[in-house]
């Protein structure tokens, strides 16, 4: 075991040096920033001390940290007296912080890094999920009229074509094989004992040839990617025999190596080699677009849903007026059929009219329910399954206003505006850059494989003089300059006393070449069908610009036309009440012209919530809603907004006594 002494050194030396090499990465350290410039978390793992966890590093699984289930301080915050008191900008800050859709989504860039890792490492880069969830909807405020627009649809054909033409980021095999680039140490040892009959015992001088062997072999391997792979190897044989006609006795025999082989055509150069890399990298910009996305998609999700329930609110309001008017007709009536002055059957009439008014009133109270839940959901990792959530009543304390006049931006800039900002864009284009690179890899492959192979090796021996005496008229040579031990050997191979140099090349021609011929055309169809897939998106895209702006225009106009119905309705009501009162008319037509105002109060307020969502939606369609929402991406991928919660409205003044 001595003579394996120095072998057993020289490989714990190169298995400190290895991990050094093999952790020098940049991008390995949490908190590197992104190709987007955002904060690229990495999973958690404390950097290593000492030197035995220094060394086997690279071999520790890295662990990821559960996900937080808890709900943020915000909302806490937000709730006083069993309510929750909500603002726009404090439920699109919940949102943020505290959506599932979005803490699922911020995923997607990690295991995108983790691709970049691999595909740093040489291997093959794995697709990306582009899919994204879509928002809540809420229950439809019932109105007479109709939905502005097609901004639904224009939507769902949107995110219809964003699926087709970017797909889940699956990438296809093409090209020559990616170089390994992380180097890799190799080692054989082995101790033999070997006894071999001799049919004669000329050559070895006994018919019972006894060998053992120590056999120690060191080599690092490392490719690059100009399609170069170096191999540096250090080979050792000690041996000790019975045969009397070995001059050392025992002896080692030694060679150290290196040998590059460089491709000449087929996966040469680094922009063939480095193409998974740029691959990955570009799918990590695509999984940032997609958490950009899935933010824009929720962000407008709730905010439809607060301006709903807003409607919801004040359709509240409504009913309850409608039943107080009728429970004064009532009320009034009955005092008419006491003094003698009205027929029976007018109250009645009266009390079919407050029935009817407690079940709108009831169905709008239900829904002002159903709308919150919806809300509460998903504005709270655990939903409502926490008491003081799910019995909260939630107090809106913004409202919908209907500016005067409407900002005039001219379609063009508005189209363009999206072209520059939506996201899918910017993902159908990053894809496209993808299959460029696939593209120039297949082509590589059509051409033939030439490598250059070159080797440069040094010699040794080293040995003791065989004490066995010579064969008769023989003499050992006992050559001073062979007897040593290993130092000896190291001298002679460092000096190169025995050098030994190889260069050739190796030529591969396939006949016809028809599968590579059909990955090249398979993958510049895929090329033009992106590309065509690309344009159909983009006009999707101004197709969205364009609902969008009509959708507003119509909401607007459907505003202004119910609040006039509703002063015109209200005026008419007065009047008819009044001729009631001279006696000119009858209750019939009084209570006629009662859910006539109630009815076009419930289309204002469907209107102003038609109206809400339509800006939404044209916010949305031109990429801008979070810019005009100021909201942060950064913000966004950590989870957590800086700014406070809005001040809880004062409670109303008490009575003087």
């Amino acid at each position: 075991m001595h003579e394996t002494k120095p072998y057993i050194a020289l490989l714990c030396t190169l298995l400190m040096l290895a991990p050094a090499g093999v952790n020098a990465r940049d991008n390995d350290k949490p908190g590197t920033p992104g190709p987007s410039g955002q904060d690229n978390p990495q999973p958690a793992m404390s950097q290593p001390h000492g030197v035995y966890r220094k060394v086997t590093y690279p071999y520790r699984a890295k662990s990821v940290e559960p996900p937080v289930v808890a709900n943020s301080g915000r909302l806490d915050a937000l709730l006083r007296g069993g309510n929750l008191y909500l603002s726009l900008q404090d439920t699109i800050a919940l949102a943020l912080e505290n959506n599932l859709d979005i803490a699922i989504q911020r995923y997607g860039p990690q295991l995108a890094d983790a691709a970049v890792l691999q595909a740093e490492a040489g291997g093959f880069a794995r697709g990306v999920s582009t899919s994204v969830t879509a928002g809540p909807a809420g229950a439809t405020v019932s109105t007479s009229g109709t939905t502005p627009g097609t901004n639904q649809n224009a939507a769902s054909q949107a995110s219809a074509a964003t699926a087709s033409a970017v797909g889940g980021s699956v990438l296809q095999s093409s090209g020559p094989a990616i170089p390994n680039l992380d180097p890799a140490l190799t080692s054989n040892l082995s101790w033999s004992h070997l006894t071999t009959p001799q049919s004669s015992a000329f050559t070895t001088g006994t018919n019972s040839l006894i060998n053992k062997q120590d056999i120690s072999d060191f080599a690092i391997q490392k490719s690059f990617l100009t399609g170069t792979a170096v191999s540096l190897g250090l080979n050792n044989n000690s041996t000790t025999s019975n045969s009397v006609r070995n001059d050392f006795n025992p002896s080692t025999t030694s060679s150290l190596g290196i040998s590059i082989t460089q491709h000449l055509l087929q996966g040469f150069g680094t922009a063939v080699n480095s193409r998974q890399i740029r691959i990955a990298r570009s799918n990590r910009e695509v999984s940032d677009l997609t958490l950009k996305l899935q933010v824009e998609t929720t962000v407008a999700a709730v905010m439809e849903l607060y301006w709903e329930l807003v409607a919801f609110n004040e359709n509240v309001r409504v009913a309850r007026d409608a039943v107080a008017a009728a429970q004064r007709l009532y009320e009034d009536n009955q005092r008419q059929v006491e003094v003698g002055t009205l027929a029976p059957i007018e109250v009645t009439r009266a009390e079919a009219q407050i029935a009817a008014g407690q079940q709108q009133l009831t169905i709008a109270q239900t829904s002002v329910l159903q709308e919150e839940s919806i809300l509460k959901t998903a504005l709270s990792r655990t939903g409502v399954s926490s008491p003081a959530v799910a019995d909260a009543h939630i107090i809106t304390t913004d409202q919908i206003n209907i500016p005067d006049v409407e900002p005039i931006n001219p379609i063009q800039d508005l189209t363009a505006m999206a072209l520059s900002a939506r996201p899918e864009l910017a993902q159908s284009r990053i894809q496209l850059q993808n299959q460029a690179l696939t593209i120039r890899g297949s082509k590589n492959s059509l051409l033939p494989t030439l490598d250059a192979v070159a080797a440069v090796s040094n010699g040794a021996l080293a040995g003791q003089p065989n004490t066995l005496p010579a064969p008769p008229g023989t003499v050992h040579s006992n050559n001073p300059f062979f007897v040593g031990g290993y130092g000896q050997v190291l001298t002679q191979i460092f000096q190169r006393n025995f050098p030994n140099y190889s260069l050739g090349f190796n030529l591969n021609i396939p006949i016809w070449n028809r599968s590579a011929q059909a990955q090249v055309i398979n993958d510049e169809l895929t090329l033009r069908q992106q590309q065509l897939g690309l344009t159909r998106l983009e006009n999707q895209v101004r197709l969205d610009v364009v609902n969008a702006v009509i959708g507003l225009t119509q909401a607007r106009a459907q505003y202004q036309s119910a609040a006039k119905a509703t002063v015109l309705q209200a005026q008419t009501l007065d009047a008819e009440q009044k001729k009631l009162a001279l006696g000119a008319s009858t209750i019939l037509n009084v209570i006629q012209d009662q859910q006539a105002l109630t009815a076009a109060q419930s289309n204002e307020v469907a209107a102003k919530a038609a109206y809400a969502r339509a800006k939404v939606e044209l916010d949305r369609s031109t990429g801008q809603i979070l810019n005009n929402n100021n909201i942060s991406m950064d913000e966004a991928v950590r989870g957590v907004v800086a700014r406070p919660p809005s001040p809880l409205p004062a409670p109303p003044a008490q009575p003087q006594k």
